[in-house]
C-alpha cells in the first residue's frame, strides 16, 4: 500500500518548482501526494523566507501538525515531519531547538536527498532513538544532477530552473544566505530537461532563477551562453510554443535580451522586472545597483522592440529611511511605467540582513497607509490593462477545466488569467491546446471570453 505524502508550499515560484521535484523524488519510494496533512506518513513544509513573518507562520503550522502527529502515534503509526526550504536553510538549528516534534530539517539545495533522510529517520526511530536530521548543504550542482534523471509528467505548462542563488546582496533580502551564490546550469543539462518537457506535452515553459537573466551557462564546447542565446535555442525545440522567464534583475537586462522580445515569436510579451522603489536614495540604500532612470530606459527600449509588452513588478514600501517624498517618487514611477500586474509589500526586517540593522525603521501605520495608496494605483492600472483587451481576440493556452461544466481556464500571452466559455466543446481535448478567444469581459483579476 502506498504511503501518503503531504507538502505545503509557501512563497515563490522557485518553491513551487521545488515542491514538484520533491513529489517526483518521492513517487518511486512508494509515496503518493495527499491534500491533507491529517493521517499522512510524511509531511513537508516547504518554506519561504521572503514574505512577512515567514518563520512565525511555519511554527504555527508545526503546532497544528504536532497534534495530528500525536494522533497518528496514538494509533500505533508514525508521521515524519520535515521542514524544508529557505526558512529551514536560514534557521535550521533554531527550528530543531524550538520544535522537537520536527524530525528533519533540510535546505532548498538538498531535497534530492529526501529518500535517504527518510530512511535514516526511520532507522533511528526503529532503534528507539530521536530523529534529529539537519541537512543544509549548498551543493546545488549535485541536486540538478539527481533531478535530471527523473521522469516528467504530462502537462501543458512547466517550470524549468536554469539558475539559482544570488550575488546581488540587496540589503533587505535573505536569498544569498538561503539559496547560496549564483549558479547556472550547463546548456546540455538544460536542453536535455527541456526536450523531456516537450516530449511530455509541455507547450509553455517558464525559465526560473533567483536572477534568471544573470544566467551564464556553459555549453559542451566551453562557450558561455547568456539567457538571450538560451531562449533562442529553446525556441527551436519542437513543441515549445511559449517561453517565459522570471525573476529578472534590471542590472542584467542586456540589449541582446531585450531584442529577444522582438525577434523570438515564442518569447511571450510579458516581463516581470522588479524595481522595488522609485526613489534613487532608497534604491541605493537597498543596494539595487540601478536607479530609476536606468530602469525607465530599459522599459523604453523594451517597448520600442515590443510595443504590446505587459509589465509586472515588485515594490517594497516603508523601507528604512523612506520619506513621504521618497514614496511619492515610487508612485510617480508607477504612473510613468504603467503595470499590467504587480506585487507590493510592506518592508519587514529579515534577521541577518543589513537593512534590519538600520535605525530609521518606519512606523507600521505609515507603511500600511502607503501600501494602501500604492495598491489602489496598481489595481487601477491592472484593471485598465485587462479592460483594454475587451473586444480583441487573444491566443489562450488552456491549462485546466474551468469552474463550470462549459468553461476552461487558461492564460493569455500577457499572463492574464482567462475564463473561456466553450459551450458544448469537449473540454478534455482542449486542455493543452492554444485556442483563439474573443474577450468580452475584463476586471481587476481576470478576463473572460468565448472561443473565436
Amino acid at each position: 500500500m502506498k504511503k501518503k505524502f503531504y507538502i505545503k508550499t509557501y512563497g515563490c515560484q522557485m518553491n513551487v518548482y521545488d515542491t514538484e521535484r520533491m513529489i517526483d523524488v518521492m513517487a518511486p519510494e512508494g509515496y503518493e501526494e495527499t491534500d491533507s496533512p491529517e493521517g499522512a506518513d510524511l509531511v513537508v513544509l516547504n518554506t519561504c523566507h521572503i514574505r512577512e513573518k515567514a518563520a512565525e507562520k511555519v511554527y504555527s503550522d508545526i503546532g497544528r501538525i504536532k497534534k495530528m502527529k500525536q494522533a497518528k502515534n496514538d494509533a500505533g503509526e508514525d508521521m515524519i515531519l520535515a521542514v524544508g526550504g529557505c526558512v529551514a536553510q536560514a534557521e535550521g538549528a533554531e527550528i530543531m531547538k524550538r520544535a522537537p516534534v520536527v524530525d528533519m530539517v533540510f535546505g532548498p539545495q538538498t531535497y534530492h536527498n529526501l529518500p535517504n533522510m527518510i530512511n535514516k529517520s526511520l532507522a533511528l526511530k526503529s532503534r528507539g532513538e530521536k530523529s534529529r536530521i539537519l541537512d543544509t548543504d549548498l551543493a546545488v550542482d549535485e541536486k540538478f544532477d539527481q533531478l535530471s534523471k527523473k521522469a516528467v509528467k504530462k502537462k501543458p505548462t512547466a517550470f524549468l530552473t536554469i539558475q539559482e542563488g544570488c550575488d546581488k546582496f540587496c540589503t533587505f533580502c535573505v536569498v544569498p544566505y538561503t539559496r547560496g551564490s549564483e549558479f547556472s546550469r550547463s546548456i546540455d543539462d538544460i536542453m536535455s530537461d527541456a526536450r523531456k518537457l516537450a516530449a511530455a506535452g509541455v507547450v509553455e515553459v517558464t525559465l526560473l532563477g533567483q536572477n534568471v537573466n544573470a544566467f551564464h551557462g556553459v555549453s559542451s564546447d566551453g562557450e558561455e551562453w547568456g539567457l538571450a542565446q538560451l531562449i533562442r535555442k529553446l525556441s527551436k525545440i519542437d513543441g515549445f510554443e511559449r517561453i517565459r522567464y522570471t525573476t529578472s534583475h534590471p542590472h542584467d537586462m542586456t540589449d541582446e535580451l531585450l531584442e529577444v522580445h522582438r525577434d523570438v515569436e515564442e518569447c511571450m510579451p510579458y516581463l516581470h522586472l522588479p524595481v522595488q522603489a522609485g526613489s534613487d536614495k532608497i534604491l541605493k540604500a537597498m543596494n539595487r545597483t540601478h536607479n530609476s532612470a536606468t530602469y525607465i530606459e530599459i522599459i523604453r527600449k523594451l517597448r520600442e522592440h515590443r510595443p504590446d509588452i505587459a509589465l509586472s513588478g515588485d515594490f517594497i514600501v516603508g523601507f528604512p529611511g523612506e520619506t513621504e517624498e521618497d514614496f511619492e517618487q515610487t508612485m510617480k514611477l508607477v504612473r510613468n511605467v504603467r503595470y499590467a500586474q504587480a506585487f507590493s509589500f510592506k518592508y519587514s526586517p529579515r534577521p541577518g540582513t543589513p537593512a534590519a540593522q538600520l535605525e530609521d525603521q518606519i512606523d507600521e501605520n505609515i507603511k500600511s497607509e502607503r501600501l494602501t495608496r500604492l495598491q489602489a494605483l496598481l489595481k487601477e492600472q491592472q484593471t485598465e490593462f485587462n479592460n483594454s483587451v475587451i473586444g480583441k481576440t487573444l491566443s489562450v493556452l488552456v491549462e485546466a477545466p474551468g469552474k463550470t461544466a462549459d468553461t476552461v481556464f487558461g492564460r493569455s500571452p500577457y499572463m492574464q488569467a482567462v475564463q473561456v466559455n466553450v459551450g458544448e466543446k469537449d473540454i478534455e481535448n482542449l486542455v493543452g491546446r492554444i485556442v483563439n478567444v474573443k474577450i468580452n469581459e475584463g476586471g481587476p483579476f481576470n478576463i473572460q471570453g468565448v472561443l473565436a
